[in-house]
């Protein structure tokens, strides 16, 4: 980080804040707020990816740090606490309205100011993690539990109060004090944050002093909590423009109480984050990104597709703002899969090994009135796949879903397939899957806001047939992966659907190479002939399978199944696996 100035700034008490600056002296003022028991160093992983843009002005909130640590209880109530961020804001922005981003009671601090009359006119904007307003929480959980005819809201207030009772230890005095000075000294905080919330140790920041500092700000539960539950609250409408990021696997504050948020606030984005309460540490990216977007939307900027789709109230199809990869989109179920998306507002990226006929399916999209990217790429070239998704991502964004779709069929015993035919279909169809799950996967469990992955197998995957050894354990290799990487992903909030098509009506029996003994080379075409006749009389169409997928998609299905013999022998595989396999000795090419 960038040289970082200190000085004090005198509050009201007579409590001298300590304030440090450093970034782009010629940026946008960005004034950073931390809660308890953190001191302005929680954002030490934020600013390294700011500062470069904005000007920023961290400062430790009184108790903490190198501020003052005033005796009395009621000197650390948030209309205090409000005042100390009045004061800041004053000295090192004069006449510069300042975008905020504050943090646990940090965000209950400026949500304290945001009430204040003439605050529109000091705050550009205000990016609030982990921290709803007081009078929303209270609104939201007392209003709900004098409500007990509306079970579901209900129980979510009692869960949402009960998550809270640590803060009323924590309001005991000597006690609450004793315990968390016990605690702290045992390092139990950094064990949670590195072993419970998985976050890198080198990614937490922590002040030298922060037993004292946890010590010293206890007073500030003591001081609001009671208040809290039981004072009269505002009605706090708030004309600033406000960002939340929900963390949501926050132990302390669930997602809950903010859905009452928007009639409070008249332009409101919300970003949900798989992240737990130290989101600032864990996802220190996502926390900048979002920042820098939202101001720089403010200051004129186009809204990025991020931005647009967590804007809050603004009307847009299902998959609108949203950008989905589709691999083998050049025909069949990915051209499919891609025209389906484009119909439900998605912004589309199409690639395949076939420059001409991906360009089509672009261009198809574009003729309905959608947006497409087409891309050239083969999927089996993990080093072809990881640029490809390094332009994807440069250019256009990271994909919030992708489907690996990409494959080839094959037809022969095991004896009569060459190993170079055999290692092909592997690597495109199993190959080309993890290749694209590891290069797109790694970009968005780092960008930190989910999204869904969806792995294209086959009913071969768990019908074994003979005839068709490398096609079905390809497709199988595919299934297994997916369950293992599921379960993966699921920590980041990502989902995973593994799909598996019947027989479908596509060109891939005209495509796929059949290799049989000498004997029966004669009869591959007149066979090939029979299966596409067999296939179109089905007429059970890629349109279909594409319709599964955005249906997986938006409810987060595991497995999806698609045609009915899909369905009924997933069901016999897992059920009578025998039979399956009884069943495979008689299936000849």
């Amino acid at each position: 980080m960038g040289e970082i100035a200190e000085r004090f700034v005198d509050s009201v008490d007579d409590v001298r804040i300590a304030v440090y600056e450093q970034g782009n002296p010629d940026g946008p003022p960005l004034v950073l707020v931390h809660g308890w028991p953190d001191s302005h160093v929680l954002w030490d992983g934020v600013v390294a990816l700011l500062e470069d843009h904005f000007r920023i002005i961290r400062y430790d909130s009184r108790g903490a740090g190198r501020s003052a640590v005033p005796q009395p209880v009621s000197a650390y109530r948030l209309d205090r606490l409000a005042d100390d961020f009045a004061e800041v804001v004053a000295a090192t922005s004069p006449g510069v309205p300042v975008h905020v981003l504050a943090h646990d009671w940090g965000s209950a601090t400026v949500w304290e100011y945001l009430a204040r009359a003439g605050a529109d006119e000091r705050v550009a904007s205000f990016t609030s993690v982990s921290g709803p307003s007081a009078d929303h929480l209270h609104r939201y959980v007392i209003g709900a539990l004098v409500r007990p005819y509306r079970p579901r809201r209900f129980a979510r207030a009692v869960g949402q109060l009960a998550r809270l009772s640590y803060m009323a230890l924590f309001s005991v005095p000597v006690l609450g004090p004793a315990v968390v000075r016990r605690q702290f000294r045992r390092g139990t905080l950094t064990r949670l944050l590195t072993v419970r919330d998985g976050i890198p140790e080198q990614r937490v920041h922590h002040s030298p002093n922060l037993t004292a500092d946890a010590v010293n700000g206890l007073k500030v539960y003591r001081a609001n909590y009671l208040r809290l539950l039981f004072s009269t609250h505002r009605d706090h409408y708030v004309d600033v423009p406000v960002q939340t990021i929900v963390n949501l696997d926050d132990p302390f504050v669930r997602p809950y109480p903010y859905e009452d948020t928007r009639k409070w606030v008249s332009r409101l984005w919300r970003r949900d984050v798989s992240a737990g309460h130290w989101s600032p540490m864990s996802h220190a990216e996502s926390i900048a990104r979002a920042v820098r977007q939202l101001a720089d939307h403010l200051d004129g900027a186009p809204p990025a597709r991020e931005l647009r789709r967590a804007q809050v109230g603004r009307k847009r199809e299902y998959f609108g703002d949203t950008l989905v990869s589709v691999t083998g989109a050049g025909s069949g179920i990915g051209r499919a899969t891609a025209l389906a998306f484009a119909r439900e507002g998605a912004e589309i990226v199409v690639s395949d090994i076939d420059e001409g006929t991906v360009k089509e399916t672009a261009a198809q999209i574009a003729a309905g009135g959608g947006v497409a990217h087409a891309y050239v790429v083969d999927v089996s070239d993990a080093e072809d796949v990881e640029q490809f998704a390094e332009r994807v991502c440069a250019e256009h964004g990271v994909p919030d879903v992708v489907v690996n779709n990409a494959g080839v069929g094959h037809a022969g015993m095991f004896l009569d397939t060459p190993r170079a035919e055999y290692d092909r279909v592997l690597s495109i169809n199993f190959g080309g899957v993890v290749n694209c799950c590891r290069s797109f996967g790694r970009r968005m469990v780092e960008r930190g806001t989910g999204g869904h992955v969806v792995n294209v197998s086959s009913m071969a995957a768990y019908a074994p047939q003979q005839s068709m050894n490398a096609y079905a354990t390809s497709k199988a290799a595919v299934f297994m992966f997916g369950d293992c990487l599921r379960a993966e992903l699921d920590q980041a909030g990502i989902g995973l659907t593994t799909v598996c098509p019947g027989v479908i009506d596509t060109n891939i029996v005209r495509t796929t190479r059949f290799d049989a003994p000498a004997a029966l080379q004669g009869k591959v075409e007149a066979r090939r002939a029979q299966l596409v006749k067999a296939f179109g009389t089905r007429r059970y169409g890629p349109d279909k399978v594409a319709k599964a997928i955005v249906s997986s998609v938006k409810r987060n299905k595991p497995v999806r199944p698609v045609a009915p013999e899909a369905h009924l022998v997933y069901a016999v595989a897992h059920a009578l696996p025998q039979v399956m396999r009884s069943t495979a000795r008689g299936r000849v090419l």
